[in-house]
């Protein structure tokens, strides 16, 4: 059973997917009103994923610990600087070997992962959270769009999706290697949520082409605008999501 505040271990337990049900509840919900920590567990999936994407290959040979996501984040020291990360990378390809190494290095820098990736697990970790703290809500003076511009410079307006009976909610502020970035929670009468998702481009990436990917049970609508990369995403099979993404 884990303990409160989590420790370190525990919260490494969550990202590799090691907690029982009743302690991965437990910690969502401390999550939920700690928004700084919650930041740094998404930091670690978030790495976590790019490794897993990058050696993808080398994941069908024997099981290694060294390899382990948890291992490598432990020797960084929960360091998620792009130096860092480049080191972890390079001992990897110390220990795989050979050419492969570098491929895998080559495809983490270059953002090799599927688009948008930080979207969806941003809207699986706080969309759905109705307790989530956030940094703007309908409380404010101040309308959403006037938030976005305080962050984000020449930035593609806030999209409208009234029409399909979507109206923002909430918004909070995360962080990205390459910058500040946002995500704004919409919902609909019904409890039904989307959200929309706005961050730099990953370095040495071009401005993605629009274009939509599944997920699970997520699809995520991305496009580029302005100097920033963003994504809509939502519930793939919702009559009503898919309403609003027509909207788009």
């Amino acid at each position: 059973m884990i303990t409160l505040p989590p420790s370190e271990r525990d919260l490494h337990a969550y990202v590799d997917g090691q907690l029982s049900d009743a302690d991965r509840q437990t910690l969502e919900t401390c999550l939920a009103t700690n928004p700084e920590l919650s930041r740094q567990v998404l930091a670690w999936q978030l790495d976590a994923q790019n490794l897993r994407a990058g050696l993808s290959g080398e994941l069908h040979r024997p099981v290694n610990p060294q390899l382990d996501p948890a291992f490598i984040r432990q020797r960084l020291r929960g360091s998620r600087t792009r130096h860092y990360a480049t080191a972890a990378v390079l001992l990897i390809a110390v220990s795989v070997g050979g050419l492969s190494g570098w491929q895998a290095r080559e495809m983490t820098l270059t953002g090799n992962a599927a688009p948008m990736a930080d979207a969806v697990q941003a809207y699986r970790m706080f969309a759905v959270n109705d307790s989530m703290a956030s940094d703007w809500n309908t409380d404010q003076p101040s309308n959403v769009q006037v938030w976005l511009d305080k962050n984000f410079a020449q930035a593609n307006r806030l999209p409208d999706l009234q029409s399909a009976g979507f109206k923002p909610v909430s918004g909070r502020l995360s962080s990205t290697e390459q910058g500040a970035a946002a995500m704004v929670v919409y919902k609909d009468a019904d409890g039904r949520t989307l959200s929309f998702y706005i961050r730099p481009p990953a370095e040495r990436n071009h401005p993605l082409p629009r274009g939509s990917r599944r997920d699970g049970e997520l699809q995520a609508d991305y496009w580029s605008g302005g100097g920033y990369n963003y994504a809509v995403v939502g519930p793939a099979d919702d009559p009503a999501a898919k309403a609003a993404r027509q909207a788009l």
